[in-house]
């Protein structure tokens, strides 16, 4: 137990270190690959909420199709505001 705690505080470390390195350039397209990732996510979750049979794993299925779905939706609004930076405004024309 102490050994995979100390795996996930070390994987919280490496993500911010790798996260705070990226350009801000690179941050749409890097959203954009995550929110696919987190629709494959969403999917695998829904499989095994499928072949769940007790009442705890049902819940916990439907909690985690909740929250990735969330996590999808909400990628995907991020990524369109960010989008809209870049379009011209038509009254400037």
């Amino acid at each position: 137990m102490i050994a995979v705690v100390t795996i996930f505080i070390l994987a919280i470390f490496v993500g911010l270190e790798v996260i705070s390195k990226v350009p801000m350039t690179l941050h749409t397209p890097l959203m954009s690959a995550t929110n696919a990732i987190h629709g494959v996510v969403l999917v695998g979750g829904i499989l095994v909420l499928g072949q769940a049979h007790s009442v705890g794993g049902i819940v916990i299925g439907v909690l985690a199709v909740l929250f990735g779905t969330l996590n999808v939706v909400g990628g995907f609004v991020v990524t369109d505001r960010m989008l809209e930076m870049f379009k011209s405004k038509r009254g400037k024309r």
